[in-house]
C-alpha cells in the first residue's frame, strides 16, 4: 500500500470525528439562550463536554484499531500522523473544569481538523484537474462528523437535563 493513501485515510478518520464540531458549535450557540430556562444550563456551557465525549469515542476507536497489539512497533506502524492523532486525543482534556469553562477553546481545537475539509475543497475547486470524488468523499465524512457531534451534544444535554431534574426532585422528596 502507498503511504500517502494511509495518510489520507488517517486524515479522513480525524475529520470524521472532529470536523463537524464548528457547525454544531455555531448552531448550539444560536439556540443556547432559548433552552437555558428549561435545562438550568445553557447548551453553550455543555459544548465542551460534548466535544470531550467525541474525544473519548476517538480514543476508543484508536484503541480498537490497535487491539490486541499495544506495543510501540505496532503503534508506529498503525498511526500514520502521530501529531494529529495526539491533537485529537487532547479533546478529552475538555472534561477538566479549566478547559470546560471556556467553550471557545473546543472550537479552536476543532479548527485544526476543519482546516482539512476547507483545504481539500479549495484545492479541488481551483485545480485544473479537479477530482469530484474527493469532494464527494469529504462531504460524506463531514456529514457523518456532523451527526456524531450532534449525537454527543444531544446525549450530554439529556444527561444534564436528567441530572438537573433529579437534583430538583431530590430536594422535594426529602
Amino acid at each position: 500500500m502507498d503511504n500517502s493513501f494511509l495518510v489520507s485515510l488517517s486524515k479522513l478518520e480525524l475529520m470524521a470525528f472532529f470536523s463537524g464540531y464548528p457547525l454544531v458549535y455555531a448552531v448550539a450557540r444560536s439556540f443556547s439562550g432559548n433552552l437555558k430556562e428549561k435545562l438550568g444550563n445553557s447548551i453553550a456551557s455543555l459544548l465542551p463536554l460534548a466535544y470531550a465525549l467525541t474525544g473519548v469515542l476517538f480514543v476508543g476507536y484508536q484503541l480498537k484499531k490497535l487491539f490486541p497489539d499495544y506495543f510501540i512497533e505496532n503503534i508506529t506502524l498503525t498511526i500514520q500522523q502521530p501529531y494529529l492523532v495526539l491533537w485529537g486525543l487532547f479533546a478529552t482534556l475538555f472534561f477538566i473544569p479549566f478547559f470546560n469553562k471556556k467553550p471557545v477553546l473546543s472550537l479552536i481545537h476543532s479548527f485544526a481538523f476543519f482546516y482539512f475539509l476547507i483545504s481539500d475543497l479549495y484545492l479541488q475547486l481551483f485545480q485544473s484537474s479537479a477530482n469530484n470524488n474527493i469532494i464527494v468523499n469529504d462531504m460524506k465524512v463531514y456529514v457523518s462528523s456532523l451527526l456524531l457531534n450532534m449525537s454527543t451534544l444531544i446525549i450530554v444535554v439529556l444527561l444534564s437535563f436528567l441530572f438537573t431534574y433529579y437534583k430538583k426532585h431530590k430536594k422535594l422528596l426529602l
